[in-house]
């Protein structure tokens, strides 16, 4: 194990934890909506946002994908050091990280079955910013419409046909986050 790996989790775990699952709830609950959290220091290439989420999200219950650059040994050590979650390929995983592009092809993740729509992936999207302009969302929790600059729309469009099947999915770049549930509706402009 790299020795690396035994830093960069919460220092302050009950109230950094707390705080951050907050934040990401707000996230979900209101798609588009930029925010930010802070407690982790994960190795290259992770963010601050995507290890957060790690720390928050999962346990040694939860099948973690990691994809591309993500999977790499320091990443690997620092999740099993930190958060024990047993990694898996991307059709097993309950969440994946990893940029859109290693991601591909999307509709290798779960996405619930008809009678436990629950037991899909979250994916944890790595970008290189996150905006407030881009594709149109609206849906629960958006009052009118609210944009975020997505990777792009089509897959986003598929995903919610699904509904209530279907995969969420969070954007992290840096110490911002950005939710995307399956239920959102995307419009490209």
């Amino acid at each position: 194990m790299i020795a690396d790996a035994l830093e960069g989790g919460f220092t302050e775990a009950p109230v950094q934890s707390a705080r951050a699952f907050r934040e990401i709830l707000e996230a979900m609950a209101r798609p588009g909506w930029i925010r930010r959290v802070q407690g982790a220091a994960p190795p290259v290439p992770l963010s601050v946002a995507a290890g957060v989420a790690l720390l928050v999200l999962t346990d040694p219950t939860t099948r973690l994908h990691l994809a591309g650059a993500a999977d790499c040994p320091a990443v690997r050590d620092w999740v099993a050091f930190h958060i024990g979650a047993p990694l898996s390929c991307a059709e097993d995983a309950d969440f994946a990280v990893g940029t859109w592009q290693a991601l591909q092809p999307i509709h290798r993740f779960k996405i619930g079955q008809p009678d436990y729509p629950d037991r899909s992936a979250t994916l944890i999207v790595e970008v290189d910013r996150l905006a407030n302009h881009g594709a149109a969302l609206t849906g629960p929790g958006i009052e009118t419409a609210a944009w975020l600059n997505l990777p792009e729309t089509a897959a986003f469009r598929a995903n919610r046909a699904l509904f209530p099947l279907g995969f969420d999915t969070l954007f992290t770049v840096g110490d911002q986050i950005a939710g995307l549930p399956r239920s959102t509706r995307v419009e490209a402009i």
